[in-house]
């Protein structure tokens, strides 16, 4: 906590957002948005000194809030003691380096806090590779406008990551360290490529968890399948993707993937760094959305995960509705019906549920089948092996006996050779 203190302290920021006529919903601040940017940067190890919401026609071409209202911003850090300033907008270069020029304090955007998060949580090889090739994405740009926050020195918000000396360099360097990230990455997919076939080939279904950061979705993954993983009641606390064998029931196993969460305005540059993780989406054959029950924004946080799952699944994937933490609301506050299901992952309340609802889900019933095949069907082994879950295959006399797990599909058009059904 004494640690924690004193970091809090280091780090004094205020946090300013801009609403202006002419942002797009996505683009505008609001007092909800800035309360989730203190989240933010406490998350961070920061700490609030004032908030500030300024409402404008537009923004100002050169210092986006304007110089007057920058010199206020001003004359606050110095009587709050805050060593930076972090606005909820996307900044420019040039907004950038006018406004610490302005302010004489470190300037950030919610683009490069969220970076900065994503620095400190990431633990596999694989995760320091998408948020170094996110952060470079997101300098290369604004090498010339960073100013002060360039050359700080030593740790905090708004610095870790690639590295002084290598930000220093020239623009060549960056694009071939970029390319080279790239190209490491594209090893990843390729070698996610090869899981997935086999996946497919021993067709096994994929499950994949998505949600809005901090909705719960490692506790259920925990709770459902005991992986272990760190769970903890703060924003990305999960940015490595977690794979785990879940039994559904006698007749059905699922591949049960955890992935980062979302959040509104998440940069683009993680979007496109994080693809290799967030493939698991495209290639899922069921995502379950978990939504924080208790939240005051649900409504709001539920569209921002239902258009990026809009833009990363391939249309036509089933979508289950998991509301979790729902030991916290009110139970006539939470939608109940079909493609719904009621949880509380910390309470492991509600699982047998959300297992039944998963097997509907995928839009499967599975028959634990043994076959006895005639040799002139012989072909239909390798569309077994490729469309069914096989366990055992023996050539006989009396022909080919074969155990496997079949869908309705294949269990209605083989059903004449059933001799035994568990």
């Amino acid at each position: 906590m004494e640690s924690n203190f004193k970091e809090a302290v280091q780090e004094r920021a205020i946090l300013v957002g801009l609403n202006a006529d002419c942002f797009t919903q996505e683009e505008t601040a609001t007092e909800q948005t800035l309360e989730e940017l203190d989240a933010l940067l406490q998350t961070a190890g920061g700490f609030c000194t004032a908030k500030i919401l300024q409402n404008r026609h537009a923004p100002d071409s050169h210092s986006f809030i304007g110089a007057g209202k920058a010199q206020e911003v001003r004359m606050l850090a110095e009587a709050t003691g805050s060593t930076m300033v972090i606005f909820d907008n996307t900044l420019s270069p040039g907004n950038i380096r006018a406004l610490e020029e302005l302010i004489g304090v470190t300037v950030l955007d919610r683009s490069a806090l969220i970076l900065d998060i994503f620095a400190q949580r990431a633990r596999t090889k694989e995760g320091r590779l998408q948020v170094e090739l996110a952060q470079y994405q997101y300098l290369l740009p604004r090498l010339s406008g960073m100013g002060a926050s360039l050359s700080r020195q030593g740790g905090g918000i708004g610095t870790r990551g690639p590295g002084e000396t290598q930000l220093e360099t020239d623009r060549r360097h960056i694009r071939e360290r970029i390319r080279r990230l790239e190209e490491e990455l594209e090893q990843v997919r390729r070698v996610r490529g090869v899981q997935r076939e086999r996946r497919k080939k021993n067709a096994v279904p994929v499950v994949a968890l998505v949600g809005y950061t901090n909705a719960g979705k490692s506790t259920l993954l925990n709770q459902l399948t005991g992986a272990g993983i760190p769970a903890n009641n703060r924003l990305f606390d999960t940015l490595d993707t977690t794979s785990r064998l879940l039994k559904v029931s006698d007749n059905l196993e699922v591949v049960l993937s955890d992935t980062v969460g979302f959040i509104a305005k998440l940069p683009h540059h993680l979007v496109d760094a994080f693809r290799a993780t967030l493939e698991e989406l495209e290639y899922a054959d069921l995502l379950i959305h978990v939504i924080d029950s208790a939240d005051p924004e649900r409504d709001a946080h539920i569209a921002v995960v239902d258009k990026l799952i809009s833009q990363l699944a391939k249309p036509g994937t089933p979508v289950l509705r998991c509301y979790n933490k729902a030991d916290l609301a009110a139970r006539e506050d939470i939608p109940t019906g079909e493609g719904n299901v009621t949880v509380s992952a910390a309470r492991g309340q509600g699982m047998d549920e959300l297992l039944k609802s998963i097997e509907k889900g995928l839009g499967k019933a599975r028959h634990a089948v043994t076959l006895l095949l005639p040799y002139s069907l012989g072909g239909q082994v390798e569309v077994l092996h490729d469309n069914a879950q096989v366990s055992r295959v023996d050539y006989t006399p009396e022909g080919i006996s074969i155990d496997a797990v079949l869908d309705d599909i294949l269990f209605g058009r083989l059903r004449e050779y059933v001799v035994k059904e568990s």
